[in-house]
């Protein structure tokens, strides 16, 4: 089975010129960029680290990672995110080595290894997390990290995450998630350890509707985002 989906890739390349448009279809995106960069930065110092976004889509990670100090490369298979991704970046003052490719055949042809790699809000769109993992894990150097972000396979992640968000919000379009392809934290630890990496922890991205804001907690029940360790020896 492959490690990606090119129907969900066609799906996102439809969206394309509006990546960076915080109104649009990717607010939600835009809402928690701050949050997982946030995270991510209280987990490693980025000053020069080598770091490879997967699934950087038009880039919104990736240019937060590079403003924190990171080299980064940002991968996507679709040409259209890659295009919206490199005209933002032309603006930005920032340096992104953004890459059109499938991680497959990236890995084939880059085998140095990432000090850290995220591959956040991907899993969910993808028929074989398990594999994405594993190529993930030949691309991480001993001792290095990987981050990752994705929905728990829940009721209550199918009536927030697709009833609410798609049908009652409009914060995605109909459509965007397959409730089949969430994971649960069990899962997501499994497919870790398959691909010869420790779980270090998993924290849930929790809505508040009240203040219209995202915060860190322990709920995992809807959307959930962690990191995981290759072992030095």
């Amino acid at each position: 089975m492959p490690a990606v989906d090119p129907g969900e890739i066609d799906k996102f390349e439809q969206l394309a010129e509006r990546w960076w448009d915080p109104e649009g279809e990717f607010k939600p995106l835009h809402r928690i960029q701050p949050l997982r960069l946030d995270y991510i930065r209280s987990v490693v110092d980025l000053a020069d680290k080598r770091v490879l976004d997967v699934g950087c889509g038009g880039g919104l990670l990736s240019e937060g990672l590079a403003a924190s100090g990171a080299k980064v490369t940002g991968l996507e298979p679709g040409e259209g995110a890659i295009g919206a991704a490199r005209a933002h970046l032309a603006g930005s003052g920032l340096d992104v080595d953004y890459r059109q490719a499938e991680l497959g055949d990236f890995l084939t042809e880059n085998p140095a290894p990432f000090d850290v790699i995220t591959c956040m809000e991907v899993l969910e769109h993808v028929p074989d997390p398990g594999e994405l993992m594993r190529q993930c894990a030949e691309l991480l150097r001993p001792g290095g990290l990987l981050f990752f972000a994705t929905l728990n396979r829940t009721v209550r992640a199918y009536a927030m995450a697709i009833i609410g968000a798609e049908y009652v919000l409009g914060w995605l379009p109909k459509g965007t998630h397959d409730w089949d392809r969430f994971i649960t934290p069990g899962e997501m630890a499994d497919h870790l350890r398959h691909a010869g990496l420790a779980p270090r922890e998993f924290r849930g991205m929790i809505f508040n509707p009240l203040t219209n804001s995202f915060r860190l907690g322990d709920d995992v029940a809807v959307n959930y985002l962690g990191h995981a360790e290759r072992p030095e020896a």
